[in-house]
């Protein structure tokens, strides 16, 4: 009988078809993602190798073989002034949405971003995702920009709302 835990853990290679899966859907059919070309798993390899090599995770959520959900950080800005500031990502497969997964990834997220010697973390979602902008809240992140129409997607343009999280107390670099 196969168990219902789900488990999260450092995404490994055997991961990337299911990650790459999660992507695309949200390419696909949802404003999370503002791209329009999918990925394969050979590309969600290099993307995870690319994170290691600085130092960041991957992180899964999944039950069994599954992967039900990723979440990873990556660098905000190229400038080395922007060094302690990362970018989150946090995706779930349709079909567990709404079970705390994404909850769940994001509050094992923010230490080890803190652990990689970050000071924020910051996202960037787009306003017509209540439930990503509802989680961030929930998390500790407060809005602290809204920008019009600067995405589109779908044949409309897009307002991006962005959130940040304090994750250490230092009073200077």
């Amino acid at each position: 009988m196969m168990s219902d835990q789900i488990t999260l853990r450092d995404a490994t290679p055997e991961d990337a078809a299911g990650i790459a899966d999660i992507y695309n859907d949200a390419v696909r059919h949802t404003t999370a993602i503002l791209m329009e070309g999918e990925v394969d798993a050979a590309n969600r390899v290099a993307w995870m190798q690319a994170r290691a090599a600085l130092g960041y995770p991957v992180l899964v959520a999944v039950r069994g073989p599954q992967v039900l959900g990723y979440a990873s950080f990556g660098d905000w800005r190229p400038f080395d002034g922007f060094r302690a500031t990362v970018e989150n990502s946090v995706y779930v497969h349709a079909q567990a949405r709404g079970q705390g997964v994404a909850q769940n990834l994001l509050a094992a997220l923010l230490p080890r971003a803190a652990a990689c010697g970050k000071h924020k973390m910051v996202a960037a979602i787009t306003s017509e995702n209540a439930a990503s902008l509802r989680l961030h809240a929930r998390a500790g992140f407060v809005e602290t920009a809204r920008m019009r129409e600067v995405g589109q997607k779908f044949g409309r343009w897009l307002d991006l709302v962005f959130m940040e999280a304090t994750l250490d107390d230092r009073p200077q670099p």
